[in-house]
């Protein structure tokens, strides 16, 4: 606004990887993209290279779709894998659940069958009484498991737990759908690839993160089955996620793919997060209630002193009830960013 000068933020927050800002990387990226006239819709060369890039990365019989955001991915992705009259069995932390607004019920027009688990995870056991109702016509008919990797509450899923749940699923008719917004800090956390940490494990649809990990906006459905990704480019423009200019989400992602930009990103948000979690625990008021296994610290600590350390470094209350809180660290996130938080949080907390 004219005359008004915008304050910058003083200090980098630990409320989301969301709020961090662009790699400078990306954002020549873009700038370089902008360059000319191009084919609308993703029939331009910077589409064609991300998604050479992406098959490159998870084999030649992926089929790439870009999209705008992530409930996008996971909407559409969930939507090309069902019928109406079926079911989408989640973990009840799941963000499809929890931070959708509903969005997946209302497009797919399938019920959400919500397992509960104290850390993100959900087991085969814990799915298998969800099945006892395949064939009755007076039940919704689960169609899809859908994991979230790296979960909702910074926990990893192993290689070997995620292959039970694929061969689980697939003995009974069932796909794998993976929410990845932040496959990358999990793939960095198993110190395995991209492909590794999905197509290879049996997964049969990824909606890949890119936003939480130095993209400015967009998303990736990547299907490791092409049968399933058939009618997707109809599902993707109805469900209003087909980019005009889709070169600019494009080039984001060949950027983050090329001299593994994503791991290296992945790979200092985790180190940052683990810093602070180490430099944490001899507080005694505060109490770490998940494993860290990425870059979220899910922590107990007194509920009085929230507002007071909020309004130097900004997070969230994940639980109001039991005063958790969540800190996120991002590729962005610095050491001085860890000790100036730890200092506060030793100073307020004692």
């Amino acid at each position: 606004m004219d005359g008004v000068e915008m304050e910058p933020f003083k200090k980098r927050g630990f409320a989301s990887d969301n709020n961090a800002g662009v790699h400078p990387r990306i954002m020549e990226a873009i700038a370089q993209a902008n360059q000319g006239h191009v084919v609308a819709y993703g029939d331009d060369p910077y589409t064609e290279a991300a998604i050479r890039k992406f098959k490159e990365t998870f084999g030649e019989e992926t089929e790439v779709f870009f999209v705008y955001n992530g409930t996008g991915a996971n909407v559409l992705s969930l939507q090309s894998l069902t019928h109406s009259f079926q079911a989408i069995i989640c973990a009840e932390t799941a963000h499809i659940n929890e931070d959708e607004c509903g969005a997946p019920e209302k497009f797919t027009g399938c019920k959400l069958l919500t397992i509960s688990t104290k850390n993100g995870k959900i087991t085969i056991e814990q799915i298998r009484p969800h099945l006892h109702a395949l064939g009755n016509e007076h039940h919704a008919q689960p169609k899809v498991i859908s994991i979230t990797q790296a979960t909702e509450l910074g926990t990893v899923y192993l290689p070997d737990e995620i292959t039970a749940i694929t061969r689980f699923a697939h003995q009974n008719g069932l796909f794998v759908h993976l929410d990845g917004a932040r496959i990358c800090n999990a793939a960095v956390a198993l110190n395995v690839g991209l492909r590794e940490a999905t197509r290879d494990l049996g997964v049969d649809v990824l909606s890949f993160g890119g936003t939480k990990n130095g993209v400015m906006f967009g998303e990736a459905v990547i299907f490791f089955n092409p049968d399933l990704a058939r009618d997707f480019k109809f599902i993707r423009k109805q469900g209003t996620q087909l980019a005009s200019k889709m070169r600019f989400i494009a080039v984001q992602f060949e950027a983050l793919l090329t001299d593994h930009l994503w791991r290296r990103n992945a790979e200092h948000a985790n180190t940052m997060a683990t810093l602070l979690a180490r430099e944490v625990r001899d507080i005694t008021q505060v109490e770490i209630v998940q494993s860290v296994d990425a870059n979220a610290i899910f922590a107990k600590i007194p509920q009085e002193q929230i507002q007071l350390l909020q309004q130097e470094y900004f997070f969230y209350v994940w639980d109001e009830e039991q005063s958790i809180v969540r800190w996120m660290t991002s590729f962005d996130t610095t050491e001085e960013d860890i000790m100036g938080f730890v200092s506060l949080l030793k100073k307020v907390l004692g």
